[in-house]
């Protein structure tokens, strides 16, 4: 199955964007060729645009505090798991008080290095981290790769609280919903919603099918049409009768 996840407001539209820029990072920083450094470093620069907004910390940090509020009223329940709600409620306070003690504003550290702020300037230019434009720059990546992750280690380390707090709230709300088999009639598929507010929308499809969700949603109405690609990659609808898991997920 193919897990296509679609966001119903800008807040959770930058947590998935960074979300997918961490998951680059992690894998590129894991490697060993000066090009695949270069590309975690550049990752690095893509996740301070993102995560510019001022109010993305004090943001998680609510959202954090609401789901320790949550977790505390379902230790009542007992029809559940008190050490499943102390173990997720453990985590939330961890992930909380990390995100606390990061002082500053995201990646301060990084705007602050001069002499990273000039390779991110010369990344901007197509092919403007060539050998003659930031020689130093040539130099680090010739340096042992053990070394190099160590100092991309270093330079990230400052963000590491924000991700995982991002990742555990994506993590949670992802948990908070179930899917529900699907079928959209004719490659067409329409929800009214009725005003309820959703934050995001789950839709795992078989990937034998070759189908392709076009995704459009409000408070009011869901509308999925799926498509195919042919040899030239472009869209085209799909009339079949199309089977789909579909999974509305909400705090």
């Amino acid at each position: 199955m193919i897990v296509y996840e679609y966001p119903f407001n800008e807040r959770i539209r930058t947590l998935l964007r960074l979300e997918d820029l961490y998951e680059k990072f992690n894998f590129f920083v894991h490697q060993e060729h000066p090009y695949q450094h270069h590309v975690a470093l550049a990752t690095i620069f893509d996740m301070l645009e993102v995560a510019g907004r001022a109010d993305l910390k004090s943001d998680l940090l609510q959202e954090l505090e609401r789901q320790k509020q949550s977790l505390l009223s379902f230790r009542a329940n007992p029809s559940v798991d008190p050490g499943i709600v102390d173990a997720i409620l453990a985590e939330v306070e961890q992930a909380a008080s990390n995100l606390v003690g990061a002082q500053g504003k995201t990646g301060q550290n990084v705007r602050d290095n001069e002499w990273l702020m000039s390779i991110r300037g010369r990344t901007i230019i197509p092919g403007g981290a060539c050998e003659f434009d930031l020689p130093s720059y040539y130099a680090w990546q010739q340096r042992d790769a053990q070394l190099r992750f160590n100092d991309i280690a270093n330079w990230f380390a400052p963000l590491a609280p924000l991700f995982d707090a991002l990742s555990l709230v994506l993590r949670l709300l992802r948990d908070s919903g179930g899917p529900i088999k699907m079928i959209a009639g004719a490659g067409s598929y329409q929800q009214m919603l009725q005003g309820k507010v959703y934050q995001m929308l789950r839709l795992s499809v078989d990937e034998r099918l070759g189908a392709i969700p076009e995704i459009s949603a409000n408070k009011y109405m869901l509308w999925v049409r799926f498509t195919s690609q042919g040899g030239d990659m472009k869209p085209r609808p799909l009339e079949e009768d199309i089977p789909f898991e579909l999974t509305l997920c909400n705090f």
